[in-house]
């Protein structure tokens, strides 16, 4: 046995992940546009791990020792590690984005830089600055201002050399914010016939320098591609007497000035102009100053213009699950059995089918549901908007921290007050990141009542591409414990009492881990006996020690343990102690793993549960989270059917072992090729279609 580590470190777990997505941007197996893609993944979660997990370690190694009593590790230890992985990851990605570039240009299609423009492109990019550029930038001229202006993050800019050749004493350093959310980043421009020529937005203001400072008497221009990272985390008042939204408007703001976690800049940057940039922004090698390519701010290439491709493949189109086409009543259907729902394989409509059905019924009296992430322009909040204008009484219990999207939450909190919706913030110090929603209906005598309950955000423009699971059911039991998570986030002073007498879901967090631990001990006992005893657990992070303790306990005894882990996975998969090691894949394709399902031999009568909640410390102590047992005999072999097809994977399924390899499944000679997600589609298609 090779490693003596009990756990692995979470965000050294994590940056294990991010790597298995730039797997996927280097795999030449995968067309350009997917690629493509994975470049723009790959870039946004680095941003968002150096926002939030760099800077909650730079906060730690502020705190001195006290940050041991929150981490095993010297945090300052681990950001030196982080920051060699990160430093070798770029080189990675700068080897496989050269390499998307020439597969690019085999298609005829070119990114040309300001140094490559035909006459007729210079004309183009002169016509486009003037016309939709020039008035919106406002060039800075860094050593006139007093105080260095605040770098933006999320923001791109660039910092320009300006200076004349025949006099060297007129040299002056400019900075240009790019105006990436207003303008297009990638623009297509005249071309030869059957030839795609493309620059980016920094490349026409960098053509275009001369325009803008001539004349003030430079005749020499440089300009190179920066980028700041910063803290992205609110530190809120936890006083539940505070007014919750000027708090998180302030924390909002607070996060736009928060400290730089790191530094990224064109490593052929002009030596002079980056040690003024560094003294001026008041950072340190200990900041994580990564120098790297010509281009940053990679996400956007998740927006690379899909018309330049003549050969785009598209991937097959979710299809409504065959007993939801409507013309139906949905809620009728559900009064006859359970139904899941497996994005982004099934169609998410018939969710919002459900809602506009009990806006329009008569007999409906409310909908309660939570919201976590919303679409853009969800549909979700149109139907509830809708169910008020009928009469109904609509709750909806809004997530206002959910990460990145406080200000857009916000937007719905306004409109859907203005509409008459009672809008309930959640409870302070704890995130609601359960996915439910219960819909009462008095028919005469009869009152009826339809919930459903998902792993996922009900959001439609997500479940085109995460995959997760969704059960529509009249169950009685589920929906009164429902309701009892309802009362709850209703109450102005929650008390968690009443969740303590939630009957058959596990809430967290209540009880969620020990409901758990106690499954896990069941098939431990059955190991000792020398019984059969399995489990299977899919989730997207498995971080929480308790639970790790309990399935190196089973592997100790001789439990099969199989994990499907789509990003941190701490879990050593071999110890010497283990009768049995753990086996644990992670599976990175085109749609992203986001289910939770757990699976337990329980005797032969396996206890199947979906759930809202990763094991981790956040989802199990310090949120509001449902996981739901599967009853259904039909729906329970149908998700055993699906982690198994994901567990046989053998062309985007990689191993977790205990150095992190990222090794792809081995796949023998003769075995048939089983690309997870493509042989799901194909499962779920024939079983609910041709074999109808």
């Amino acid at each position: 046995m090779k490693s003596s580590r009990r756990t692995i470190a979470r965000d050294i777990s994590w940056l294990s992940f991010n790597a298995r997505v730039l797997q996927e941007a280097s795999d030449p197996n995968n067309y350009i546009y997917e690629r493509l893609k994975f470049i723009g993944i790959f870039s946004n979660n680095q941003d968002e791990f150096f926002r939030v997990r760099v800077a909650t370690l730079s906060r730690m190694v502020r705190l001195g020792k006290a940050a041991r009593v929150h981490l095993e590790q010297n945090p300052g230890k681990i950001l030196d590690k982080i920051q060699q992985l990160v430093i070798y990851q770029q080189t990675v990605f700068d080897e496989t984005f050269s390499e998307i570039i020439s597969e690019l240009e085999k298609k005829n299609i070119y990114i040309k830089t300001e140094r490559q423009l035909s006459k007729e492109q210079k004309e183009f990019v002169t016509g486009y600055f003037n016309d939709k550029v020039r008035t919106q930038i406002i060039p800075l001229m860094m050593e006139s201002i007093p105080e260095m202006p605040y770098l933006r993050d999320k923001s791109i800019y660039l910092a320009c050399v300006l200076g004349n050749t025949k006099n060297p004493m007129l040299q002056r350093y400019a900075l240009i914010e790019i105006p990436r959310t207003v303008l297009p980043r990638f623009i297509i421009m005249p071309s030869e016939p059957g030839q795609h020529d493309i620059i980016l937005l920094e490349d026409i203001i960098r053509y275009n320098l001369p325009n803008l400072f001539a004349p003030f008497g430079f005749n020499r221009f440089l300009g190179y591609i920066i980028k700041v990272t910063r803290d992205a985390e609110l530190d809120v008042d936890n006083d539940i007497s505070t007014n919750v939204i000027d708090e998180l408007e302030k924390g909002l703001k607070n996060r736009k000035k928060g400290r730089a976690t790191r530094f990224v800049f064109d490593r052929n940057i002009d030596g002079n102009l980056l040690n003024y940039l560094t003294k001026r922004l008041q950072l340190s090698k200990n900041d994580n100053l990564i120098p790297g390519g010509r281009i940053h701010n990679f996400k956007d290439f998740m927006e690379f213009p899909s018309s330049v491709f003549d050969d785009l493949q598209s991937r097959p189109k979710p299809f409504v699950h065959p007993f939801l086409h409507q013309p139906c009543r949905i809620m009728e259907v559900m009064e006859k059995q359970d139904i899941m729902l497996n994005f982004p394989y099934h169609s998410f409509d018939p969710i919002i089918d459900l809602l506009r059905e009990a806006a329009i019924d008569p007999f409906v009296q409310s909908i309660k549901i939570t919201c976590y992430r919303l679409a853009k322009d969800s549909k979700i909040i149109n139907a509830l908007i809708n169910a008020v204008r009928n009469g109904k009484s609509v709750t909806v219990v809004l997530e206002l921290w959910a990460r990145f999207d406080e200000e857009a939450n916000l937007k719905w909190k306004e409109r859907l007050e203005e509409e008459g919706v009672n809008v309930l913030l959640g409870i302070p110090n704890m995130k609601v990141h359960a996915k439910i929603c219960v819909i009462k209906k008095r028919e005469f005598k009869s009152t009826k009542q339809y919930a459903f309950i998902s792993t996922g955000n009900f959001n439609e423009s997500t479940a085109k591409v995460y995959g997760d699971t969704c059960l529509l059911t009249t169950n009685r039991s589920f929906i009164a414990d429902i309701n009892r998570v309802f009362t709850v986030l209703e109450n102005s002073k929650p008390s968690f009492d009443l969740l303590q007498k939630c009957t058959v879901l596990p809430v967290s967090p209540i009880n969620m881990r020990d409901y758990f631990v106690a499954m896990i001990d069941k098939e431990i006992k059955a190991a000792k006996k020398g019984h059969e005893a399995s489990i299977i657990i899919k989730l997207n992070s498995l971080v929480d020690e308790i639970l790790i303790g309990k399935l190196y306990d089973a592997a100790k005894v001789g439990v099969d343990v199989k994990l499907i882990i789509r990003s941190n996975c701490c879990t050593v998969s071999e110890q010497k102690a283990f009768k049995k090691p753990i086996y644990a894949i992670s599976i990175v394709d085109g749609y992203l793993e986001h289910s939770r399902i757990f699976v337990f031999h329980n005797g032969g009568d396996p206890k199947v549960f979906i759930s809202s909640a990763d094991w981790m410390v956040r989802n199990l102590d310090h949120r509001i989270e449902v996981a739901c047992p599967i009853l259904d005999k039909n729906i329970k072999q149908e998700l055993i059917d699906i982690l198994n097809i994901q567990l046989s994977g053998n062309v985007k399924a990689r191993i977790l072992d205990n150095e992190q390899k990222n090794e792809y499944v081995h796949r023998e000679e003769g075995e048939p090729i089983v690309r997870a997600q493509e042989a799901i589609y194909e499962y779920l298609y024939n079983k609910q279609y041709k074999k109808r």
